[in-house]
């Protein structure tokens, strides 16, 4: 499982987040995206040497994340169950064989060339 699936799950937790600057953002996850985009409410963010802020709400872009600090209450088992295994679809054939190539055609001839 990509981990980026693995933190989608973890919606109205509680999480600490260090962000490649050194800032830590402390709050509840509303909503983590596809590029691990992270949005959060009732937040408070520490900067690095300064006093913390409060905020409603904030949005973290992924590629500024260090890493995440998880609630050890966190039951890991259940979110690292995959729910829907992949399968993935076969190539519809068409009733033709396999054959060589891509199919230009055949006879003709041998090098005039055109």
């Amino acid at each position: 499982m990509k981990l980026v699936r693995f933190l989608m799950k973890l919606n109205n937790e509680t999480v600490s987040i260090e962000l490649k600057n050194g800032t830590i953002v402390h709050g509840t996850i509303t909503g983590v995206d596809i590029s691990m985009n992270t949005h959060l409410k009732t937040v408070k963010l520490s900067l690095k040497g300064k006093n913390p802020v409060s905020l409603d709400h904030l949005s973290v872009r992924g590629n500024n994340i260090r890493y995440y600090i998880l609630p050890d209450s966190l039951n890991l088992e259940t979110l690292l169950v995959e729910e829907t295994p992949r399968v993935k679809p076969k190539k519809p054939t068409a009733g033709r064989p396999l054959g060589r190539g891509r199919g230009r055609g055949r006879g003709r001839g041998r090098g005039r060339g055109r």
